[in-house]
């Protein structure tokens, strides 16, 4: 999707516009949860902004607004959210780099991102939610999958993971084409600013 070369997908010096998504990214973020609570749906749809931020200006700006919106609305609202933030770290830093890689260039690929997005934040929100939920998610789904296979004798660590797969490849994978639709509907020249930005100041 992008034609950067290796360095600058891992900059440190992010543009000003780059800087500006994130804010963005994490309002984005918001009203992705919103929507899903106000609807009542089985996903939670809470990264879009940070999988979009991720397409746009790389992993690590992907990363940075998953992460400052983790602990933003730990400190607002659900105070164990902040842990979390190492999950949407890992989401926003796998999906730059699938990004980067061309797996966001069309439907298909960004179903396959998806998927990998959805299997990884299950991978580290597993452990997370051992700890912190006694293996569940807070979704009604998952919760009762979970319910389900414990009453089974399945392991506890292992009825926590088809917990988290339930949850988060669908959620991810809903999250990723919304965020490819929305890139793909995006101005040029925006997307532009982010791809080595013609007259975009460096910090």
């Amino acid at each position: 999707m992008r034609n950067n070369n290796q360095k600058s997908m891992w900059s440190l010096k992010f543009s000003t516009a780059a800087i500006a998504l994130i804010p963005a990214a994490i309002g984005i973020n918001y009203l992705g949860k919103l929507f899903a609570g106000f609807l009542r749906l089985p996903l939670w749809l809470d990264s879009i902004g940070t999988v979009l931020a991720s397409i746009i200006a790389g992993p690590i700006i992907g990363a940075l607004s998953g992460i400052i919106n983790n602990v933003i609305f730990g400190l607002t609202a659900d105070p164990i959210s902040t842990v979390y933030a190492i999950t949407s770290g890992a989401i926003g830093l796998v999906t730059g780099i699938m990004a980067y890689k061309g797996w966001v260039s069309s439907i298909r690929t960004a179903t396959i991102t998806g998927l990998i997005v959805g299997l990884v934040a299950a991978i580290v929100s597993t452990p997370l939610n051992i700890i912190f939920w006694g293996g569940q998610t807070g979704n009604v789904w998952g919760d009762t999958f979970f319910a389900y296979l414990i009453n089974n004798n399945v392991p506890m660590w292992l009825a926590s993971f088809g917990n988290s797969i339930v949850v988060d490849v669908p959620d991810k994978l809903a999250t990723v084409i919304i965020s490819y639709f929305i890139f793909r509907a995006l101005p040029n020249n925006f997307k532009n600013m982010f791809h080595g930005g013609q007259g975009i100041e460096e910090l």
